[in-house]
């Protein structure tokens, strides 16, 4: 059996459920620990192994984690690896530098995880966590024009607290960063995506 199909039986294979609770902001989410109990017993029936690896790589002006995730085949030796990036939250409230290395390097391995074992986060932690910051939004009334694409484009960048490619709502840190970087307001994934494609 190749490395691809064993990766494939363990992706169909793998239950990672967010067994952890964000009391604050109330919402479920799985953590680098709770995928890697679920790989843990897959990994020894396929007779292979992953190996995570953590490297501090530069990217413009501001440092990241760069995590890589590696599954090897413990028979053949073949690899296949994922690689994620974090940035570490200039101010972290609470913690220590090396805690908060740490809860980056947690990050950054998640979603290296995620990208190789195809585990949908997009409603996870990241998505959903608000923290309050959101009210409710009236009901839309039809008797309003419809805007064009641009006209809509014009407004979600002009909306704070939302990525302007795919909507999700986003950290005022994350977002003043991404603006002054890429020029307008993204969310941790688009700019990886942005990164990947520059």
């Amino acid at each position: 059996m190749s490395i691809f199909e064993k990766l494939l039986k363990i992706q169909t294979e793998l239950k990672a459920p967010k067994g952890q609770y964000n009391s604050f902001g109330k919402y479920h989410y799985r953590s680098c620990e709770d995928i890697l109990e679920g790989l843990k017993p897959l990994l020894e029936e396929h007779k292979a192994t992953l190996v995570i690896n953590d490297e501090i790589t530069q990217i413009g002006d501001r440092y990241y984690v760069k995590a890589t995730a590696t599954l090897i085949d413990a028979e053949e030796g073949q690899e296949i690896t994922s690689t994620s990036y974090a940035r570490e939250d200039e101010t972290k409230k609470g913690m220590d530098l090396s805690q908060v290395t740490g809860s980056t390097s947690s990050y950054a391995r998640k979603y290296a995880l995620n990208g190789l074992f195809c585990i949908d986060d997009t409603k996870d932690s990241d998505s959903t966590n608000t923290h309050g910051k959101t009210k409710d939004k009236p009901a839309k009334t039809d008797d309003k024009p419809k805007q064009s694409s641009s006209s809509k484009k014009e407004n979600k960048e002009a909306n704070s607290g939302s990525c302007v490619d795919c909507g999700v709502e986003i950290k005022p840190a994350v977002e003043t960063y991404s603006k002054q970087y890429y020029g307008k307001g993204l969310c941790m994934d688009c700019q990886k995506k942005n990164v990947k494609q520059g």
